[in-house]
């Protein structure tokens, strides 16, 4: 490695036991970052960790249902305890629903997919916020899907989680714009992943890159050089910025 991005850099992933978040910790591993890695499956975490080390990392692994909420809060203290601060905060976890038209989706079914999708996001600001300022350059990154602003038939739950969870983002993003916290989003398009492969069974998922393949954007955000500020960064589809002209 030349040069070790976020070399001593804090970092807690959420859904960090496959698909895109363990790709992003494997990177962000080789990067040379302090990693926190958060999901509910711990064999998931403890592969992504074995992957980390091999990179020349390590984790803190963190077993946790993000829809127990108040485990989010305990989450926030236990860091300031070990660390006093949060460099960066990748929010990936999410999951699919079921594809249905709207009449059709069970109530338990919409409220999974907004704890997780959305609620949940807002838990982790409202716990690591203060950790995020506390750092000398804290990075949020949000993960969204494009399907948060297409009207696609049967995607009611997680569309519509995935447009809240933009307007929050970009709402903290807003709040927080004359601190040292820089907040944005990453669509990472279609990619070889457990959610893409339920919402897509018949796909030939060779087709699609591998989600390490993704990743650089990622590390790009979450540098402590980083002055994006407020985006949404589609991967291979360019930037959305919903911040005034001028903004930091």
């Amino acid at each position: 490695m030349d040069r070790a991005r976020l070399a001593g850099r804090i970092a807690l992933i959420t859904g960090a036991s496959r698909g895109i978040g363990a790709a992003v910790a494997r990177r962000f591993a080789r990067e040379g970052a302090r990693l926190v890695l958060a999901a509910r499956t711990t064999g998931g975490l403890e592969e992504t960790d074995d992957a980390a080390r091999a990179g020349g990392g390590g984790a803190t692994l963190v077993p946790i249902d993000l829809r127990e909420y108040a485990a989010i809060d305990r989450l926030g203290a236990a860091l300031f305890e070990r660390f006093g601060r949060l460099d960066v905060l990748v929010a990936n976890a999410a999951v699919l629903g079921t594809l249905a038209p709207l009449a059709h989706v069970e109530p338990e079914t919409w409220a999974r997919v907004i704890e997780l999708n959305l609620t949940a996001n807002w838990r982790l600001i409202r716990s690591l916020d203060p950790l995020l300022r506390a750092s000398d350059s804290g990075r949020a990154i949000f993960v969204t899907a494009a399907a948060a602003g297409a009207a696609r038939p049967y995607w009611g739950p997680y569309a519509a989680s995935k447009a809240a969870l933009e307007a929050l983002a970009l709402t903290y993003a807003a709040e927080v714009a004359k601190t040292r916290v820089r907040v944005n989003l990453v669509d990472p398009g279609p990619a070889r992943t457990a959610l893409r492969a339920e919402a897509y069974p018949g796909e030939d998922s060779r087709r699609l890159p591998e989600p390490d393949m993704l990743t650089e954007p990622f590390v790009a955000l979450a540098e402590a050089a980083c002055a994006r500020h407020g985006e949404i960064v589609r991967i291979g589809g360019g930037v959305r910025d919903h911040l005034k002209r001028g903004s930091p």
